[in-house]
């Protein structure tokens, strides 16, 4: 989710992006993509280290690294990885996320599949979903577990920020399906968005404004993943589509309760933002707020218990990070064991930020602890 350029921030911002869009140019996104990937893309280049190759699965184009074969494991371990952008930008072919798995591909000596799935404004909810499903159901199968010389019982699913999303709607739905013979062992979600019913957690409410993905930011992205009407951006920010008279939500508030979920360290003196009233139409029009392949956070406790090994990374100036430390402590609930690595200097997007011109320290801090929780527990 990240703007993976950070000049770009400045020079192409929502509302002359969005200018581009009403001007019947082209949609928005489409533009800032564009200019995205231009800036960003890298052709599939192998090192001696690391054999990366394009290929598709089941129709679904992914980017496959490969760890040097060592004679001493002959099979080795894999990782699933899908890139953030909002369900809209960005590309598993772009530097930044070649880079990532190039480096986990190399240090954990294993099998790296990044999906490139299809973006918003080409498809929408669920279609991310489908092609990440597909892409990984191919690549479960024994022969093609075979041909990368995959472990079966080493496989683990990943993503950052929206690509966290579809990771933990994937792991939802592969371990609880008794017809794959190989489930996922671990899943690792960076700083992932994982629900859409409250905008006013302590997160939202302290990083409202932080660059790279502020509130505004992150609400435009909801609404259009599900091809919503922007007119109800300004009523979501406050809350008005989950208030007290919209019963579609009632039963799912507990579910994200952050005064119980989260700590008072977290909590400080934020206050709940609850609406006596709001306006239901907004559930009514866009059901799939309520639905728990695109907000895992909300999914039935007979669902999260089902879930592998879990890591997850939130960064302090994030408005993403209690969505985090909320998915840890229900999955810590339903008996998961899990991994919550917070950092207090960390920002959105921060872990693909490890390369000049945007090395910064946070990065590698993130990449290394994030890969070698995956080389402990994979």
């Amino acid at each position: 989710m990240a703007l993976l350029l950070l000049p770009l921030a400045r020079i192409l911002s929502p509302s002359k992006s969005n200018l581009i869009h009403y001007l019947g140019l082209s949609h928005h996104l489409l533009a800032l993509n564009f200019i995205i990937v231009s800036f960003g893309k890298k052709s599939a280049w192998s090192s001696t280290q690391v054999k990366v190759t394009d290929t598709d699965f089941d129709g679904v184009e992914v980017r496959v690294f490969e760890g040097p074969p060592k004679p001493e494991e002959p099979l080795k371990r894999s990782v699933v990885y899908i890139h953030g952008g909002g369900w809209a930008l960005a590309s598993a072919k772009i530097r930044y996320y070649d880079e990532l798995c190039t480096a986990m591909a190399e240090e954990l000596n294993a099998v790296i599949v990044s999906i490139e799935y299809r973006l918003v404004p080409t498809v929408y909810f669920p279609a991310q979903i489908h092609d990440v499903v597909r892409a990984t159901k191919y690549f479960l199968q024994p022969e093609v577990l075979h041909k990368y010389s995959v472990d079966p019982g080493r496989i683990g699913i990943s993503g950052d920020s929206a690509g966290g999303n579809l990771a933990a709607a994937l792991g939802q739905q592969f371990n609880q399906d008794d017809h794959l013979k190989n489930k996922l062992k671990v899943q690792a979600l960076i700083y992932p968005v994982l629900q859409a019913l409250d905008f006013n957690t302590p997160s939202y409410q302290q990083n409202m404004n932080t660059p790279i993905l502020p509130r505004y930011v992150m609400v435009k992205y909801w609404v259009d993943y599900f091809k919503g009407n922007y007119d109800f951006v300004q009523a979501m920010i406050v809350n008005n589509h989950t208030s007290l008279d919209v019963e579609e939500a009632a039963a799912l508030r507990a579910r994200l309760n952050w005064t119980s979920l989260l700590p008072a360290s977290i909590t400080k003196n934020y206050k709940p933002v609850v609406q006596t009233t709001g306006n239901a139409r907004i559930v009514q029009e866009i059901p799939q707020l309520l639905d728990a392949r695109s907000a895992p956070l909300i999914a039935e406790q007979e669902v999260l218990q089902h879930l592998p090994k879990t890591y997850i990374l939130t960064c302090e100036h994030d408005v993403l990070r209690d969505d985090g430390i909320m998915y840890a402590k229900r999955l810590e609930s339903a008996g998961v064991e899990v991994t919550l690595d917070h950092f207090e200097d960390g920002f959105h997007g921060c872990m693909i930020f490890t390369s000049w011109p945007t090395n910064f320290s946070v990065g590698i801090r993130t990449r290394n602890s994030y890969i070698k929780w995956l080389d402990q527990n994979l």
